[in-house]
């Protein structure tokens, strides 16, 4: 079938020439000239364009059973849909990102592709719209206003298993870690100065702690995503959806999607309000700066090599300047703070966004999906980097660390059950001015006999491990169990 130069469609507002080998028509021609901002079309977030591809089956399912739709017409719809489900034709999603109309150039970008995949596959010409109909037909029983935000919903639960088993492999690569390092004994620190003893083992795991909250946190939030308007069309009204259209759609949606979809209550209120976007957004926030905090820690442990701490090695992957022969640069964790920033900024994107929605409906929503799924796009990506490229690799400097915690007059602390405040005060005080072991003043002053002073500064003391008072319970390298690294 020989396919011509160009197509001539019409709209509401006249006609267009349509390139002859696209499956896009004049509702995205329109877009791309109206739109051309962002440079990122929709097809820059695959799970999106795969959920819109799920609706479009959905309703074509749920239309056929309903009896509203031929079972030509519908089959046709359904096969076209899950071509583009299977991951064919994402490169004709060609509307940007951002777009005015509360994402009905989206919507009708993927009516468009999926009625004239529809139609090759009936043997007919593209654009042949009186046979099936990117409106009439493919859109059936449908609206922007319900399509839009449920395939936003569903799309990014696609994506978010993806986000969750990174951070789920991240927290593990810090679990192995702090098994490796269970009896590195270190300084530790507040407010950037000394503290007391503690294992580099408990600092990594406590990284690994602060990531299962995150992950269990994201979980929580997610199913928020759950419930969908699919039904309400414009407003929440429901016109022009059949009666038992809206229970069938999300029956059919949830067996194509695998989600556990319900449908909202009340759907005027659903089609308004994107309250289940913001607190999806603040949890990623949430996990963002969380990890950056991480990487902070990352970049103050391994600083110098020789002139800051140099607690830890990280992996060098990249030369680090183009003046300073041999300086290499925390590459990794850097660029894992500026994705943090990132998603901060887009927090406050959705945040603004969902504030300034309108009555019986949010226009804004373009500007939440892309804001979100880059969030997620990017987290899965920089917390993948940060695994292979940088913690896997970790190496701890054993000697500098021991050398560290030996002259440290923080070790005192663990003496002043015995001695009292003002006593360790005074020795911690002599330390620093002379010089001279906490443990040898100690002795000296008759305080407290060696072998008894030598106990109580044992690194499985000083670090909490086996506590002389009731200290709250540390994580040792045998109460690590298998299954959690």
């Amino acid at each position: 079938m020989t396919q011509s130069v160009t197509r001539t469609e019409t709209d509401s507002l006249g006609s267009l020439e349509i390139p002859g080998d696209v499956y896009w028509g004049i509702h995205t021609a329109r877009a791309l000239d109206n739109f051309d901002i962002s440079k990122r079309p929709i097809s820059v977030y695959p799970e999106l364009v795969v959920a819109l591809a799920m609706v479009k089956q959905a309703a074509a399912r749920a239309n056929r059973e309903i009896g509203v739709l031929d079972d030509e017409r519908a089959d046709l719809i359904d096969r076209a849909a899950q071509r583009v489900i299977d991951g064919e034709f994402h490169d004709q999603f060609v509307v940007g990102v951002i777009q005015g109309g509360a994402g009905t150039s989206t919507n009708m970008n993927a009516n468009e592709v999926i009625t004239n995949v529809a139609l090759e596959l009936a043997g007919r010409e593209k654009g042949d719209y009186a046979y099936l109909s990117p409106i009439d037909h493919t859109n059936r029983s449908q609206s922007t206003n319900d399509v839009y935000p449920t395939a936003i919903k569903v799309g990014i639960s696609l994506v978010h298993v993806s986000l969750l088993h990174e951070l789920d492999m991240l927290r593990r690569a810090f679990l192995n870690k702090s098994r490796e390092f269970h009896d590195v004994l270190k300084v530790g620190r507040t407010q950037l100065q000394d503290a007391v003893p503690m294992t580099l083992g408990q600092e990594f795991h406590g990284f690994a702690t602060t990531l299962g909250e995150d992950y269990a946190r994201l979980g929580e939030n997610s199913s928020l995503l759950y419930e969908i308007n699919l039904g309400a069309t414009a407003i929440g009204t429901g016109v022009t959806a059949p009666y038992g259209y809206a229970q069938a759609v999300r029956e059919h949606l949830n067996d194509i999607s695998g989600l556990p979809l319900t449908t909202a209550t009340d759907l005027v209120e659903a089609t308004s309000d994107t309250g289940a976007f913001m607190s999806f957004s603040s949890s990623l926030k949430r996990n963002a700066m969380k990890l950056s905090k991480i990487c902070n820690d990352l970049r103050l442990l391994s600083s110098g090599p020789q002139a800051g701490f140099g607690e830890i090695n990280l992996p060098p992957r990249q030369a680090g300047s183009s003046i300073m022969p041999g300086k290499v640069n925390p590459v990794i964790p850097e660029v894992v703070n500026q994705v943090a920033f990132a998603v901060a900024g887009a927090d406050m994107t959705v945040t603004m966004a969902a504030e300034a929605g309108q009555l019986q409906l949010n226009a804004f929503e373009p500007v939440i999906a892309h804001s979100i799924l880059q969030s997620i796009t990017w987290m899965r990506q920089g917390m993948h980097t940060l695994r292979v490229n940088c913690v896997d690799g970790i190496t701890a400097n054993r000697d500098r660390l021991g050398a560290m915690v030996g002259s440290s007059v923080g070790v005192v602390t663990a003496l002043t059950p015995f001695i009292g405040y003002a006593a360790a005060a005074a020795l911690a005080k002599t330390a620093l001015l002379t010089n001279r072991s906490v443990a040898d003043l100690v002795v000296e002053a008759g305080l407290m006999e060696r072998s008894e002073v030598d106990k109580q500064l044992s690194p499985a003391r000083l670090s909490g491990i086996e506590a002389v008072t009731s200290a709250i319970p540390v994580v040792a390298a045998e109460d690590l169990p298998a299954s959690s690294v």
